[in-house]
């Protein structure tokens, strides 16, 4: 067997070579040869690499210690080499954690003798046999692979040594390597020599010394030849010599070392960065690098510099030189990156600056010690253990990285991020070409060329405009003039980001179309391709918003070109004409002040001119637009720059670093005050303060809602088209958006509108409290937040019940309507009972502002104003959701407002389910679901074991299954904040625009209260006033009416044959009073608008008809001579005084009634409403209850014990005791949809007292509708029941009020013959009826008689003349009809004050009809619903 040979290098194996026969004769390698086995010691010289790094020679910049100073060159070596000596030398520098008398270490570094030798002081190796080996520790330690006192992971070391290799590697790679120590503790002295690589060792020479003597000494001669080395090179030597340096920086003060016997002269870390810093600042020639650094503890001292683009750092991990950092590293620059990225970001938002850019300008330096470190190889350069086995922690301190902000960093990058946005914006640079290709781009042909600077830019405001801007063109022709459209409003550039401003391609395209440079100065215009802009927008608030963001686009980029004379120009359209009927002459209007100013000279001399509105350039015509370039000076405007104070405006205006000035600014705002368009220039100052101020305005009052009716515009107008059309009868969402736009002059999206009526309907928990619209469809749910409502085309909506008592018509009469296009439209608001800002809440962001309030009770609020109205201090009130069970509790209260808990609800099933039953407001429960579902632990596992979700559409209903362990761990931390079931709210923002229209913080929902309290009382006042005024009014035409048939009766005034002037002379002569018709406003006569009511006549007012010229000249006796023939008896004259008695009484009642009184009652209709609104809720958690069950019960599920419904607390009344309570009002017509049967009660006198309804008169279930036989007989109208046995034969009769038209039902026995029934006094002749379908009509009289209390009926109005029937303003308006009826019957019963009144029939109008309806007992309420529901649709119609 072939023998071993002495160790020879990695080039020639310890491996003994076959005979060469042998290895013939096998014609090629032995299986021995193929197949090996190496110890260690030969795979460590076979395999260097793999221990110490490469034996091969590299060049690579880095810092080296020569000339004594630090330079950073490109170096040579060899980093198997230099990693032996850095083995050695970290082991001196490890002794310092082992025993802290360490105080100096020793290198000699001796090129000419390649030698080198460490010697530190402190404890030395214990001169000791090893029990186990049997050998000395000193020989063991270094003679030995895999020795090593670091083995022990359980004991916390912060050395450098681990794996066992170390200086044993040290060791192999020398020719002679000599180990020296000293054990003062065992007064022993041990030396031992190893050579040719650890392959031989001398006996170890034990001598005695000193109990003093305590160090160790390594001396070795590196094997130069395994390195291809023949001496330490002077790269070498420099790199070595620096590692030393190292040492003595982090060994700091308390240790002296030494090179070549020269004292290092670094005493602590820093003075150690200083080396580098010094060196750094030599190339530099602005200041010099600036130097932070903080100790953090005993084991972290750090320092940061600054850095030119790329990140640098210089760090220790126990000594060792971690050359490419790692998680100590990350660890502290995380930190500051974290920190720096949050200040640049802060003074530059569109910087977008991340960590890893600012890494690039930061220079590190970590010295750190580590509880047994992990690197990436036996090489060291990189450390690999995780953060959280550090065994301490480095938190830098909030002063320290202060500091660091202010180095400079932050304004490098700040100066980066300028370049890199410039250099970004500059790949879309235009240049001054003759073609460019722009798509809808109509170039003008001169464009680019030597002519460029004559040449005009004419950009439009969409597609129609640029017709328009073609067309006028054609005048001017197209060699200057070139047309580009604008898709919508520009980008507002000031703060967008780079990334923005260059993905926006209608920025690329003016760039392009103009030939603008980024950041070029411009003198003049030369060296674009088209010397002047020319704005073209519509003459509305969003065509000033568009001028104004191209302002601001040109003075961001190119602020000089503002200065250049006539570059930037507007082209203005009339707003308004104004055409001569009969001579055409045409009168244009530039705006719309000046056009109120002529309207006004007219003085009602208005019907001879044709009015046209002109808001958007597509309302222009072709030949206009030919008419309007024809004639140039007068439609264009040069913007002219003055001073700095036009920049400063446009800033202003648009950067969002002046949000005070700009509050300061729009609150300064006066109206009325406008850009006057008759001047040929206007300067970029008056622009803003003039006209773009009015599009701000306009957005602010589209995003904060009055303080009076709580109401943004768009939601007005939605009201204001509500009460006309969907006030009974149910309508399309998408239908209704088309008659908001129609009627309400509504100019923004559809689906705008369509979202905002959606909201008004929507009543889950979190939205509306009272919800003013009825969700019939789909409305969206607490599911999604409302975002899963359906289309607007298939979902239906009408006004609801409770929202006329909220805003009662008696009211209508006395707002301020708003007049648009000679339209007359929503008032400026509404003037509801109570303030619903507060009831529903509102939120929104404007231009400057931005506002949030939440919900509150609306029983609560009633409380305060009943409170209010007797004097008394008002109760604080907190939010309240209808619906929500959690809590909302006051956490925090300051001067700015109060801060608000609100929290879910949820409860522990067991000891591993959870089971939450409510979320907080707001917090939907897909997305909370999605929540749950991505919780995890900490190792990346889901937190649930399962979710299961028994919730529906109304209810939060989870069931969360966790392990035992997960449990505990969401116990401890909070199950609240673990399951985010909290959220908060604050009353800290409550912006609202008061009765003048000023915007105003409102701090707490008692100052609203406060504020709304005044201005409704006095409103109150007003409608006495004005409901006293018409009664009068109407009074003083009964007595004329009655004196007027009596003189025409007794020959006195003849009306036949005779002129209508001279008819009226005559009445005029005999002291008849005038009532002229008042004449159409200036707006609807020159306009020719038409409202949607104007099939009403025009109002009549009590006025000297010669004192006025806004009235209908002649039309003072139309009350008397349109009076049918028919009414010209002594029949009629009776009916007149009887009415006449009753309105004095009437009259007298009204004066009495005090503002505070007609509150009260209309609080108390509200109280009604709210109970059913309650009955409603409890019906609704019974039913969700019921659900939930079936659902658990289908999954097999746990089922919850049963909860009741809800209690709601009971309406706080101040004033009224239990007996005054009045009976419920019957406020909506019997041919509702909804199915809700109101309650029907006796009419009662008007200083009578009140009485209850009869105990008979119960509310019929939704679910459950009788027949109309049953449904008669269930209440007694009119006077004490009769004895059943004679109801039972009388004809029964109902009256059904309807806004528009009357409906008189009569329900007939179906037996013929019989008793007839007795004739009431002054009985009423039926009108003829009107057929629909199969039906029979008795020609019977119409009764006011009791009716058996065991039937039900549909809902019935009282009298007309009854304070809580429907407003006296509207039957005084329908009188106006009744005066012009050809058969016209009164009702002569009279009421008696304080007594019970029967049922009394109103005065009729000749359209309406009586019906007579023959009961059986087979008729089907169907048929009978299906009747009403004709009638309905008709008068709807109508």
């Amino acid at each position: 067997m072939a023998t071993k040979l002495p160790l020879q290098n990695s080039n020639a194996a310890n491996v003994a070579k076959a005979p060469a026969k042998s290895r013939a004769a096998a014609g090629g390698k032995t299986i021995e040869e193929m197949y090996q086995k190496k110890s260690q010691l030969e795979h460590i010289l076979l395999r260097p690499d793999t221990y110490i790094g490469s034996i091969e020679k590299h060049t690579q910049t880095l810092w080296v210690y020569e000339k004594d100073e630090m330079v950073q060159r490109p170096v040579t070596y060899v980093p198997g080499l230099y990693k032996i000596f850095d083995e050695i030398l970290v082991n001196a520098a490890d002794n310092k954690q082992r025993d802290a008398k360490m105080d100096s270490v020793q290198v000699v570094i001796d090129v000419e003798q390649n030698l080198i030798s460490v010697c530190n002081s402190g404890a030395g190796v214990p001169v000791e046999i090893h029990q186990e080996e049997g050998i000395y520790v000193p020989e063991m330690i270094f003679g030995h692979l895999l020795t090593s006192s670091n083995y022990d992971d359980n004991v916390k070391k912060t050395t450098g040594g681990r794996n066992g290799y170390g200086a044993k590697l040290t060791n192999i790679f020398s020719t002679e390597f000599i180990i020296e120590t000293a054990d003062g503790k065992r007064l022993k002295k041990y030396k031992q020599v190893f050579e040719n690589n650890m392959g031989k060792k001398s006996e170890p020479v034990i001598t005695k010394c000193n109990k003093s003597e305590n160090w160790t000494k390594v001396t070795f001669k590196p094997d130069l030849k395994k390195f291809n080395m023949t001496e330490l090179e002077d790269d070498v030597v420099a790199l070595m010599s620096k590692r030393v340096f190292d040492i003595a920086g982090c060994l700091g003060k308390s240790v002296k070392v030494e090179l070549n016997g020269k004292q290092i002269p670094v005493k602590s870390f820093t003075d150690y960065v200083d080396l580098y810093l010094s060196a750094a600042n030599k190339s530099r020639t602005e200041d010099p690098l600036p130097r932070l650094t903080e100790k953090v503890n005993d084991r972290w001292e750090v320092c940061v510099s600054l850095s030119e683009g790329q990140f640098q750092q210089v760090s220790f991990v126990n000594s060792i030189a971690t050359i490419k950092g790692g998680t100590h590293v990350d660890y502290v620059t995380s930190q500051i990156t974290n920190h720096i990225v949050a200040a640049v970001n802060k003074k530059n938002k569109n910087a977008n600056v991340k960590a890893h850019n600012v890494k690039n300008h930061l220079w590190v330096f970590v010295n750190a010690l580590i509880d047994n470190p992990a690197f990436d190889s036996q090489t060291k350069e990189t450390l690999t253990l995780r953060q959280s086995s550090f065994g301490s922690k480095c938190e830098l301190s909030e002063d320290f990285l202060k500091k660091v902000g202010k180095s400079g960093v932050v304004e490098n990058l700040l100066s980066w991020a300028d370049f890199k946005q410039n250099k970004d914006l500059k790949k879309s640079d235009g240049a001054k070409t003759g073609r460019v290709l722009v798509e809808k781009l109509d170039d003008a042909a001169e464009a680019g060329g030597k002519n460029s600077r004559l040449c005009t830019l004419i950009l439009t405001e969409g597609d129609s405009a640029k017709s328009l801007a073609l067309a006028g063109r054609s005048v001017l022709g197209n060699n200057y003039c070139g047309v580009f459209p604008l898709r919508g409003k520009l980008l507002n550039v000031r703060e967008a980001s780079t990334t923005q401003i260059t993905n926006n391609k209608e920025i690329e395209n003016l760039k392009k179309i103009l030939g603008l440079k980024q950041n070029m100065k411009y003198e003049n215009v030369n060296s674009l391709r088209y010397g002047q802009m020319m704005i073209m927008t519509d003459q509305d608030h969003d065509g000033s918003h568009i001028k104004g963001l191209l302002i601001n686009f040109i003075h961001s980029f190119w602020p000089s070109l503002l200065q250049v004379p006539s570059f930037l120009v507007e082209f203005i359209t009339p707003i308004v004409k104004a055409t001569r009927k009969g001579t055409k002459k045409v009168l244009s209007f530039y705006s719309m002040p000046e056009y109120e100013e002529w309207k006004e000279s007219l003085k009602g001399n208005a019907t001879g001119w044709d009015i046209k509105y002109y808001k958007g350039l597509g309302t222009s015509t072709a030949e206009e637009g030919k008419e309007y370039f024809s004639n140039l000076g007068l439609h264009k405007k040069d913007f002219v720059w003055e001073d700095e104070q036009d920049g400063e405006a446009i800033e202003l205006a648009f950067s969002k670093k002046k949000i005070e000035a700009r509050k300061n600014w729009l609150s300064s705002y006066v109206p009325g005050n406008h850009l006057d368009q008759r001047q040929p220039k206007v300067t970029y100052s008056d622009f803003v303060n003039k006209e773009l101020i009015l599009f701000s305005m306009a957005d602010l009052q589209r995003s904060i809602p009055s303080m009076v009716d709580g109401l943004k515009p768009g939601q007005r107008k939605i009201l204001f088209v509500a009460f006309k059309k969907i006030a009974r009868k149910e309508m399309k969402v998408a239908q209704l958006v088309g008659y908001v736009s129609l009627l309400s002059a509504y100019h923004h999206g559809e689906q705008s509108l369509a979202s905002a009526i959606i909201g008004m309907a929507q009543d889950y928990v979190g939205s509306n409290n009272i919800n003013l619209l009825l969700p019939n469809g789909q409305f969206g749910t607490r599911t999604s937040g409302g975002k899963d409502s359906a289309s607007a085309r298939y979902i239906f909506t009408k006004l609801s019940p409770v929202t006329r008592i909220l805003f009662p018509k008696d009211d209508d009469l006395l707002l301020d309507y708003l007049n648009e296009d000679g339209q007359r439209i929503e008032p400026t608001w509404y003037m509801p009972i109570i303030p619903t800002v507060l009831v529903n809440g509102a939120e929104g962001i404007g231009t400057g502002w931005s506002t949030f309030i939440p919900n509150y009770n609306p029983r609560e609020i009633v409380a305060n104003v009943r409170r209010l109205l007797n004097g008394e201090s008002m109760v604080p009130m907190d939010p309240w959701y209808r619906g929500f069970k959690g809590t909302i509790e006051k956490t925090a209260s300051k001067e700015g407002g109060c801060t608000y808990t609100i929290t879910g609800l949820y409860e522990e099933v067991d000891e591993t389910t959870i089971r939450i039953t409510e979320l907080p407001i707001r917090r939907w429960n897909d997305d909370y679901k999605n929540f749950l579902q991505s919780l995890k632990t900490d190792n990346g596992a889901p937190f649930f074991q399962d979710v299961k979700a028994y919730n529906d559409e109304k209810s939060v209903d989870f069931d969360l299954i966790l392990s035992e362990e997960n449990m505990l761990a969401a116990r401890q931390e909070g199950f609240l904040k673990k399951f985010k079931l909290t959220t908060t709210i604050a009353t800290s923002n409550m912006h609202l625009f008061d009765k003048k229209g000023v915007i105003k913080k409102y701090v707490t929902p008692e100052q609203i209260l406060e504020e709304f309290f005044d201005l409704r009382f006095e409103y109150y006042e007003k409608r006495k006033e004005t409901v006293v005024k018409n009664m009068e009014i109407e009074l003083l035409k009964l007595e004329n009416k009655a004196r007027f048939i009596l003189a025409v009766l007794s020959g006195e005034i003849i009306v036949n044959k005779r002129k209508k002037a001279d008819i009226v002379e005559d009445l005029r002569q005999k002291g008849f009073t005038p009532f002229p018709r008042k004449a159409e406003s200036v707006e609807a006569a020159i306009a020719g608008a038409v409202d949607d009511d104007a099939a009403e006549e025009p109002e009549e007012i009590l006025v000297d008809p010669e004192s006025s010229s806004s009235y209908i000249p002649g039309s003072e006796y139309d009350y008397l001579l349109a009076m049918a023939i028919a009414s010209l008896t002594i029949e009629k004259v009776e009916e007149l005084l009887a009415d006449r008695d009753k309105m004095i009484i009437a009259v007298a009642d009204m004066k009495k009634t005090t503002p505070k009184s007609l509150w009260l009652s209309d609080l108390e209709s509200l109280d009604k409403e709210l109970e059913k609104l309650d009955l409603k809720d409890a019906q609704v958690q019974q039913a969700i209850e019921a659900a939930q069950k079936k659902i658990r019960a289908k999954s097999g599920a746990a089922v919850k014990v049963k909860r009741q419904a809800p209690k709601k607390p009971a309406p706080k009344k101040t004033t009224k005791k239990a007996s005054e309570s009045e009976t419920t009002e019957a406020s909506y017509s019997a041919m509702d949809t909804d199915n809700n049967v109101a309650e029907v009660v006796k009419p009662k006198g008007r200083q009578g007292a009140k009485k209850k309804a009869p105990a008979a008169a119960k509310e019929v279930e939704e679910d459950e509708m009788l027949d109309l036989a049953q449904r008669l007989a269930q209440y007694n109208f009119g006077s004490a029941p009769a004895d059943s046995s004679k109801t039972a034969e009388t004809s029964k009769a109902i009256a059904v009020d309807d806004d528009d038209d009357d409906v008189v039902v009569e329900v007939a026995p179906v037996k013929k013959g019989g008793r007839k029934p007795a004739a009431t006094k002054a009985a009423k002749p039926p009108a003829a009826p009107r057929k629909r379908g199969k039906q029979t009509v008795a020609s019977t009289e119409v009764l006011a008689i009791g009716v058996s209390p065991e039937k039900k009926v549909r809902k019935m109005r009282s009298s007309p003349f009854n304070k809580k029937s429907s407003s006296v303003m509207s039957r005084l308006a329908d009188n106006k009809e009744e005066e012009s009826s050809e058969n016209v019957a009164g009702n002569s019963s009279s009421e008696k004050s304080g007594g019970d009144v029967s049922a009394i029939s109103r005065p009729q109008r000749a359209n309406r009809r009586k019906m007579t309806y023959v009961l059986s007992d087979s008729e089907s309420e169907s048929a009978n619903d299906s009747e009403f529901d004709d009638i309905e649709d008709d008068e709807d119609d109508e």
